[in-house]
């Protein structure tokens, strides 16, 4: 077993909405997160969430990242709103006559270019 303390977390605030405390989430991994109450909570449930993600991951005979590779993007990622930012986009796309997830991904490539420029 690899020493999970060599993998980096980040680290972010829960709003009260999400439910308040602190959420940890490891790049290298794909969707290996864990929350707490406090940072110190949170940062424990993280490195037992990875050590069962790499348990997992090995007895399946998967390859494991290795510390700091920030693992293979899939391209997919999950981003909570508004919900009038999410209408107002939905209006959007249909007006477009585009997916939600086409017109996001539009603006996001808009952004970019705007900021490299």
């Amino acid at each position: 077993m690899k020493n999970v303390k060599k993998y980096p977390f980040e680290l972010r605030h829960l709003t009260k909405e999400e439910g308040g405390g602190y959420l940890v989430s490891f790049p290298d991994f794909n969707e290996c997160i864990a929350d707490g109450e406090t940072v110190e909570e949170a940062i424990s449930e993280g490195y037992q969430a990875l050590v069962a993600v790499i348990a997992t991951l090995e007895e399946h005979a998967l390859p494991v990242p290795e510390p700091g590779s920030f693992g293979a993007f899939s391209g997919k990622f999950v981003q909570r709103l508004p919900k009038s930012v999410h209408a107002r986009l939905q209006a959007r796309a249909r007006q477009e006559g585009v997916s939600l997830n086409a017109l996001a991904t539009a603006y996001i490539v808009e952004g970019l270019s705007r900021k490299a420029a």
